[in-house]
């Protein structure tokens, strides 16, 4: 039995969230449907160009994603004090990017409105802000996009989604590093990809061609997506992604050949100082990463964090304690 979004999301706990939307039936999001005899690789800039969108809107970061063949993964970062500091008029510019604005709120905006309806106006605007740091809206927003292009496209109705999206809360430095590798290094898992820089439609292929146009002083179309920085790469006040992108890089490209069989199978010596200064032990970082590795449950992190997010949560018990206990045993 599921579990209501309330019962996941926790911004006292963590801003980190993992996320995963899947098709139904034999659905495909992107590239080739055998089944069907069609490509669908086109739609995978959908997705890209929908992210760019919401993540302007929505005070809601991408540290991460993957798009895979029928469903993709998404970690983001929930930036609630950003919203805070919004004006109402400001909120209503944004949710109007996407949104019908209500006569109530217009009138309000003209500065015709009674006292009464101003009032009214405002709750409704007070309301707009909770939504835009609210991940179902997030979801919803990029999801039923998503949906009605495709069915348009396949001149069909119905569902587009197996169900709601998958929600992980990621409570710490240990448990935001792993989702996001873990992401990362789908398509090499799932053998489509070699290399992380073959990877694309991912956000570390986006950030290596990234990486590679501000070395060569050449504009790149790869920083669209507003992927949120590492800690390296913005001043000392901005949120960041709290470890730098040269320990993300080498540790992906350590991870990337453990994950492939033809590969070196053994962490880089280069992306193990990471991983022991979090505290993850190597051995189980590399049956994480591998093809039977699974980090899905409800939250990651350590063992005392997910204890406590349990017990925020007013929940008995919490799915991930064993795995915990062995990736994270050193800490």
């Amino acid at each position: 039995m599921g579990y209501p979004r309330k019962a996941l999301v926790c911004l006292g706990d963590t801003p980190y969230y993992h996320v995963v939307s899947r098709c139904v039936r034999r659905a495909w999001l992107w590239g080739f449907d055998e089944y069907a005899g069609r490509d669908y690789s086109h739609r995978k800039q959908w997705v890209i160009d929908r992210l760019v969108l919401l993540a302007s809107i929505f005070a809601i970061d991408i540290c991460a994603y993957a798009i895979m063949s029928n469903h993709f993964h998404l970690v983001l970062h929930v930036d609630a004090e950003r919203i805070r500091s919004l004006s109402a008029e400001e909120i209503v510019e944004r949710w109007s990017q996407l949104f019908r604005i209500p006569t109530l709120v217009r009138r309000w905006r003209e500065g015709i409105a009674s006292e009464t309806e101003v009032i009214a106006a405002l709750e409704i605007v007070e309301r707009w802000r909770a939504r835009l740091i609210d991940i179902s809206w997030f979801m919803r927003s990029l999801n039923e996009h998503l949906a009605r292009r495709a069915n348009a496209e396949d001149q069909c109705t119905g569902r587009f989604w197996e169900g709601r999206f998958k929600s992980q809360a990621l409570l710490d430095e240990a448990g935001l590093l792993t989702a996001m590798a873990y992401v990362d290094l789908n398509p090499i898992r799932a053998g489509i990809a070699a290399t992380p820089e073959e990877s694309q439609f991912t956000s570390i292929y986006e950030r290596i061609q990234a990486q590679r146009a501000a070395q060569s002083k050449t504009s790149s179309t790869f920083a669209r997506s507003k992927l949120l920085r590492f800690r390296d790469e913005v001043s000392a006040d901005a949120p960041a992604i709290p470890f730098s992108l040269r320990d993300y890089f080498e540790l992906i490209d350590g991870s990337g050949r453990l994950a492939r069989r033809d590969k070196r199978g053994a962490i880089d010596d280069r992306a193990a100082p990471i991983l022991i200064r979090l505290g993850i032990d190597p051995g189980v970082w590399h049956d994480a990463m591998t093809l039977r590795g699974n980090v899905f449950g409800r939250a990651l992190g350590r063992l005392d964090r997910l204890r406590l997010h349990a017990k925020a949560l007013g929940q008995q018990r919490i799915k991930g304690l064993m795995q915990a206990r062995r990736l994270y045993s050193t800490a």
